[in-house]
């Protein structure tokens, strides 16, 4: 076994590596750029080495300087974790040079299946089940037309070196090939190095499913069952689970021996996921088509980890380290449901623009997971977290979320019984996941572990655009929970008013002094009367029981028998309270002088409909217009990008190019002007 390795990554999976590795008795070496210096895996680590800029290109991307601290330290193997040089054939073959052992696996197979043109083939070789689309990388608009004609609309764009969501585009007709072809090509270019783009028919109402694949050195390869990724924003997961709700025992097994012999054909070893893509429209399941395989550990593996019981980056170090695995396909069960929600550095509330910034604020509902201590049969090797919950992390409070890297604060896993328990766990963690200082999806997630369709388990990779066609304003909200929020305003004016009362030294011994309010929350004003234990609404009871102390920003209520947090932000009239995936803007006034509000100015907005706005933080990659041009309503004006991908951003009117504000290359923030109509 190896006696030290170096984790050439950062973030929430560098510490997840440490963990493991520190159970093993491993030593661990970070590399780290400028940006992280502070991060919670530099001071994790046994040893830290200072690799470059904040880039990734100049630091966590450049294999000369992880094979330099690999030498400096006397690291025997490199976990590479995900992302950067985790799928780099080169990279590892550097390392065999060095004799330096690659925790993953073999460059082989890495090349293989790195080339989604080249791993289609081979797929089909394989006898595994592929989507219909173009024999090889298509070179320019032209043939992306004809290719798209002759598959048939919808159809989907593809970098071929593409991953994460990123180099993808979907076309439902000639126009959307123009427009977005050679996008695709320049997001392949610059987030890969590799501009190739390949054309495949969409598959419509699509659920996506992966299977995860362990195999070592030694000829043995073993599927660990499926993981449900179908909701996604962007191509890129928001929400996934294990096992899937719409696989049953015998797609498990002809998905899972598809992908072994697939994994067989190129000599697999160590973890890797075949991710899949089958019809919802069949109801046999059978119609389940190759998608790509990642020759990685995912982003999702807490998930797989928590319903078997296996640590995959404990089998990782193993398989590497030349051990046999030592459990065989029989071994693999399924033990209760888990689900993954990725906590985001976005605001939903605002489109989901990404939103970078300092965590003034940042606790999380548990303090992580431990493999410390005599293993639990109910939680084995810890996977299971604290009680059914667990964070993967990699931030700090006072920390920053920076342009450079991707903008996952954490990953919130939770694991139960069934799926509906699994679910409810996710909705009480996000309540009490306090995260401060920046846009956060942390609503967003919650109003989806409510969402009746979720429930129901009738999933598709359309789910977010269906179900939230105009955008996010919160989970719906019963009436009954309005009431008892406005409730929870009362008590808390009446204890910030009799605290307010004793610092001017006015008020008896009694902590609450009787109470009448009027509570505006939503469109609705509420009377909220306190008369000692009694609290009504409207002259209706309340079953309200609540500590709270003037000051605090998150409390625990019993409502209705119903125990709920919630999360406290004062404003000038009120509070803004956050619970069950939806903020709530309270205002709060005394009965007796309510009537004045009527009376008060209302602040209107400034004029924005003549302007261009950047929406997000990024560098304006192109100017398709000139000034005194005229434009029509869905015209490409400009494209941003920002986390390495591309945004078009359209005219929604018809207008005359009035002002350019920006110019090409330029570093925008968001809300800059980028141009103005007459």
């Amino acid at each position: 076994m190896f006696k030290k390795i170096l984790i050439a990554n950062r973030g929430e999976i560098a510490c997840r590596v440490i963990k493991t590795a520190r159970r093993m008795g491993i030593q661990t070496v970070a590399v780290y750029s400028d940006a992280d210096a502070r991060a919670p895996f530099v001071e994790m680590a046994d040893e830290a080495v200072h690799i470059g800029p904040a880039p990734a290109a100049e630091s966590y991307l450049l294999a000369d300087k992880i094979i330099a601290a690999c030498k400096q330290t006397g690291a025997e193997a490199v976990h590479p974790g995900y992302g950067f040089l985790s799928e780099r054939a080169s990279f590892v073959e550097a390392l065999a040079k060095e004799n330096i052992a690659f925790i993953g696996p073999p460059a082989n197979a890495i090349a293989a299946m790195g080339d989604k043109i080249e791993s289609k083939k081979l797929a089909r070789d394989a006898g595994v089940n592929t989507v219909p689309g173009s024999e090889g990388a298509i070179e320019n608009t032209e043939d992306a037309l004809t290719w798209a004609n002759k598959i048939g609309y919808p159809v989907m764009m593809k970098a071929s070196a593409g991953g994460g969501g990123k180099g993808m585009r979907l076309a439902w007709n000639d126009q959307d090939v123009k427009d977005g072809f050679e996008a695709t090509q320049r997001e392949g270019l610059n987030s890969f190095g590799d501009d190739r783009v390949f054309i495949e028919k969409f598959i419509e109402d699509p659920r996506h499913i992966e299977i995860q694949i362990l195999g070592d050195k030694h000829g043995t390869i073993l599927y660990l069952n499926e993981r449900e990724c179908s909701i996604q924003r962007r191509h890129q997961k928001v929400v996934e689970e294990a096992p899937s709700p719409f696989v049953t025992p015998k797609m498990r097994k002809a998905m899972g021996e598809q992908c072994v012999a697939l994994a067989r054909a190129v000599d697999y070893h160590s973890a890797g996921t075949v991710e899949l893509i089958v019809s919802g429209a069949d109801e046999t399941g059978e119609s389940f088509y190759f998608l790509e395989m990642n020759t990685r550990l995912q982003v999702e593996h807490p998930v797989t980890e928590a319903i078997t019981g296996i640590d995959l980056v404990e089998q990782m170090i193993r398989v590497a380290a030349g051990e046999k695995l030592e459990m065989t396909q029989d071994d693999i069960g399924i033990d209760g449901w888990s689900i993954e929600n990725r906590v985001y550095a976005e605001d939903p509330y605002r489109g989901f623009l990404p939103s970078i910034g300092r965590l003034v604020r940042y606790d999380p509902p548990v303090e992580g997971w431990t493999d410390d201590g005599p293993d639990n049969p109910k939680n084995p090797n810890g996977r299971r977290g604290v009680d059914g919950v667990r964070v993967d992390d990699g931030v700090y409070e006072g920390g920053e979320v920076s342009m450079f890297y991707d903008p996952m604060i954490a990953k919130l896993v939770t694991w139960s019984e069934t799926r509906d328990e699994a679910a409810d766990l996710q909705v009480q963690a996000l309540d009490a996941f306090r995260i401060e200082g920046l846009g956060h999806n942390v609503d967003f997630l919650s109003a989806i572990m409510q969402h009746p369709r979720f429930r129901s388990g009738e999933l598709t990779t359309g789910f977010i655009a269906e179900e939230y066609p105009e955008g996010f304003e919160g989970a719906a909200v019963s009436d009954d929970l309005k009431r008892g929020l406005a409730a929870v305003a009362g008590v808390i004016a009446t204890a910030d008013a009799d605290r307010a009362r004793r610092i001017e030294g006015q008020l008896s011994d009694d902590l609450y002094a009787p109470g009448d309010w009027t509570v505006h929350l939503g469109d609705t004003d509420y009377r909220v009367t306190l008369e000692e234990e009694a609290i009504t609404v409207d002259d209706a009871p309340v079953a309200l029981q609540m500590e709270y102390t003037p000051g605090e920003r998150m409390v625990e209520v019993e409502l209705d028998d119903e125990t709920l947090t919630l999360q406290l932000e004062p404003t000038r009239t009120g509070y803004a309270i956050t619970t069950r995936g939806a903020k709530h803007t309270v205002r709060i006034l005394q009965t007796r002088i309510a009537h004045l509000a009527d009376h008060m100015i209302e602040k209107i907005p400034p004029d924005l409909s003549k302007m261009l706005i950047c929406p997000m933080p990024g560098l304006l990659v192109k100017l398709h217009v000139e000034e005194g041009e005229e434009v029509q309503p869905g015209q490409p004006l400009a494209t941003v990008e920002a986390m390495k991908m591309e945004n078009i951003l359209r005219a929604e009117k018809k207008g005359t190019i009035a002002k350019i504000n920006a110019e090409e290359g330029e570093s925008l923030a968001v809300d800059a002007v980028i141009l103005e109509l007459e």
